[in-house]
């Protein structure tokens, strides 16, 4: 989560407002800086106090110009008080007014700096005045440096926890995720498995018995029929193959397709529509043997829906097919214009209603996209977009 810009503002401006609203109230009790000395004196607190404005950049920097201005206080108030520091008590502190908030800044950003803990034992050490130890300097050079670094270790510390929680917290949500995409993926396996077993041993025994049927038929017609009873419970055998193949594996793979040649005939399709009365064009752009199995079949039945609505929905209709394969895909559109005939309520009605959501739902199936829509002009449109190649067991060896 982010946080807002004012926020961001207020923690960079804030050491530096508060430092400048110190030396403000000082010069309000105490008057402007006039003089050479009282002009050093405010030099060497201000530059450190302006410096704060880059402290999440340059910490380090700005602790040890902080200890390099405390040097010079110091040997100031031993020399000349009145160039740095000006009149010298007791209690007075031989450190910038900016040392708090680098100390803290410092411990809480880079608290493993070796330069950082040298920067600011001589920061300490001037603020108690170890050479000369009272309670009083002891007690204020501890508040003064020693407090503010604890202060940051902590929050940088808590910090790092922050952070490493949140850390965990995603990893363990992506993990669950995982686990529930593995727990899908067995349970397409499962149920790929179910039907595999219980619907090919039915359409089977269909198969079977047409066969039978065909060669022990007493006239042409019956067997003639037994015989496209049997085509097509082995073309729905090889659709249901390819279909079990597609639930049990995932679509990453790159392997090439090896049984192209097996896709449905678009050609014939149109042509049966024609004999009809339909008037369909049908255009092939590309390739259709760089297209796996699975897909032709899926855009066969896209096709033969959207013809089928067409008839339904609008007779006379000119309707036009538009195949395109390329290399990593296979797009086609079937677009009707308007009705020319009278539209036969009793077939339009004929159908389940959920032709074109179970096309949706086939051409998902396969990672693909579909859309259908009515036109400006009182036709139709069905565009569907298919992965050219979509690996199946039976591709995988199975």
């Amino acid at each position: 989560m982010t946080r807002p810009r004012w926020r961001d503002a207020f923690f960079l401006l804030s050491p530096f407002a508060t430092v400048l609203a110190v030396m403000i109230a000082i010069w309000i009790g105490y008057g402007p800086p006039t003089t050479f000395y009282e002009w050093t004196q405010t030099i060497v607190q201000l530059v450190p106090a302006i410096a704060l404005l880059w402290h999440r950049k340059a910490p380090l920097a700005i602790l040890a110009l902080c200890a390099v201005c405390a040097v010079a206080m110091t040997v100031s108030a031993y020399t000349d008080p009145q160039l740095f520091i000006g009149d010298v008590r007791y209690d007075t502190q031989f450190v910038p007014l900016a040392t708090p908030f680098a100390m803290g800044i410092a411990f809480k950003r880079i608290p493993r700096s070796r330069r950082m803990w040298l920067c600011s034992a001589v920061l300490i050490v001037i603020s108690v005045r170890a050479w000369a130890p009272t309670f009083t300097m002891f007690t204020s050079g501890l508040l003064f440096t020693v407090f503010p670094a604890l202060f940051g270790l902590y929050i940088g510390n808590r910090l790092s926890l922050i952070e490493a929680l949140t850390e965990r917290a995603e990893r363990a949500e992506r993990e669950q995720e995982l686990l529930a995409e593995q727990a899908r993926a067995d349970e397409r396996v499962r149920l790929a498995g179910e039907m595999h077993d219980v619907v090919t041993h039915r359409v089977s025994l269909m198969v079977l018995q047409a066969g039978a049927l065909r060669i022990t038929a007493p006239d042409d017609a019956t067997r003639t029929a037994a015989e496209e009873l049997r085509e097509a419970g082995c073309q729905a055998l090889a659709e249901l193959r390819d279909l079990v193949g597609v639930l049990r594996t995932h679509s990453d793979s790159d392997e090439e397709p090896t049984d192209a040649v097996r896709l449905p005939d678009l050609a014939e399709l149109v042509t049966e529509s024609q004999g009809v009365g339909m008037t369909v064009e049908l255009i092939v752009d590309g390739n259709p043997l760089l297209t796996a199995p699975v897909v032709g079949r899926t855009a066969y039945r896209v096709v033969q829906e959207a013809l089928t609505n067409v008839r339904k929905h609008a007779p006379g209709a000119k309707t036009r097919v538009h195949v395109r394969y390329g290399a990593d895909r296979v797009r086609l559109t079937v677009r009707n214009g308007p009705p020319r005939e009278t539209i036969d309520r009793e077939l339009g009605d004929s159908g389940s209603g959920t032709g074109l959501l179970g096309l949706k739902q086939r051409v998902e199936l396969v990672s693909g996209r579909f859309t259908s829509a009515a036109r400006p002009d009182g036709g139709f449109e069905v565009d569907a977009i298919l992965p050219a190649f979509v690996p199946t067991a039976e591709s995988h060896g199975d």
